[in-house]
C-alpha cells in the first residue's frame, strides 16, 4: 500500500493553516486552532477515525469563529483528497450512526469525487464554548466540497455539545470505513475505472 499522507498549507488574509494527515495512522492528534471546542472535535475526529492529524491555525478570532472553522474544514478536505490520491482499492461507501448520551448522529458518505452535502437536524444551543453551533454544519459542508465527498448527515438531541460531538465521531468512523483498503480491489471502485 502506498503512503496515504498529505500536508496542506492555506494562507489568506483571514487565516494561516497547516494540516498534516495520515489516513492510515493510529489516532495521534495535535490540534491548535484557537477555538477550544473545534480543537476537541478535531481531536475526536482523529482519535475515532484512527487518522494521525496535526492542525495549526492562526485565524482572525477577534472577529468570530467563522473563518477559522470554515478554512480548517477546507484545508482538511484538501488534505484528505490529496492523501487518497487515485482512491485505488478503497471501500468507497460507508454509513455510521453514533450516539452520545441523548444525541444521535448519522453520517452516510460516498468518496465519489462528486461533492454533495445534505443535512437534517438542528442544534439545541446557539454555541458551545467559543464555537457557534451552526458552524458544525458549515464545517461538514466545506469538508465535503473540498474532499469530493457525497455526504449526508443528520442529528437530533437536546445538548449541542453532544449533538456536534456525535456528528464528528460519526464522520470519523464513516470516513475510516470508506477509505479502508479492500484487498479484493486493485483499482478505484467505480465502473468508470476512476473516481
Amino acid at each position: 500500500m502506498t503512503d496515504r499522507t498529505a500536508t496542506v498549507r492555506r494562507e489568506t488574509a483571514e487565516t494561516e493553516i497547516e494540516i498534516t494527515l495520515d489516513i492510515d495512522g493510529d489516532g495521534e492528534t495535535t490540534v491548535e486552532t484557537g477555538v477550544g471546542f473545534l480543537d476537541h472535535m478535531l481531536t475526536s475526529f482523529g482519535t475515532h477515525g484512527l487518522f494521525d492529524l496535526t492542525v495549526r491555525c492562526d485565524g482572525d478570532l477577534e472577529i468570530d469563529d467563522h473563518h477559522t472553522v470554515e478554512d480548517v474544514a477546507i484545508t482538511l478536505g484538501q488534505a484528505l483528497d490529496e492523501a487518497l490520491g487515485g482512491k485505488r482499492g478503497i471501500s468507497r461507501f460507508a454509513d455510521r450512526q453514533v450516539p452520545m448520551d441523548e444525541a444521535l448522529a448519522e453520517v452516510v458518505l460516498d468518496v465519489s469525487g462528486r461533492p454533495q452535502f445534505s443535512f437534517e437536524g438542528s442544534f439545541s444551543q446557539a454555541s458551545v464554548g467559543e464555537m457557534t453551533s451552526h458552524m458544525a454544519r458549515h464545517f461538514l459542508r466545506s469538508l465535503a466540497m473540498n474532499a469530493g465527498l457525497t455526504l449526508h448527515a443528520s442529528v437530533e438531541g437536546e445538548n449541542a455539545h453532544h449533538e456536534i460531538e456525535a456528528l464528528f465521531k460519526a464522520l470519523a468512523r464513516a470516513l475510516d470505513d470508506a477509505t479502508r483498503i479492500d484487498d479484493r480491489r486493485t483499482d478505484a471502485p467505480s465502473t468508470k475505472g476512476e473516481l
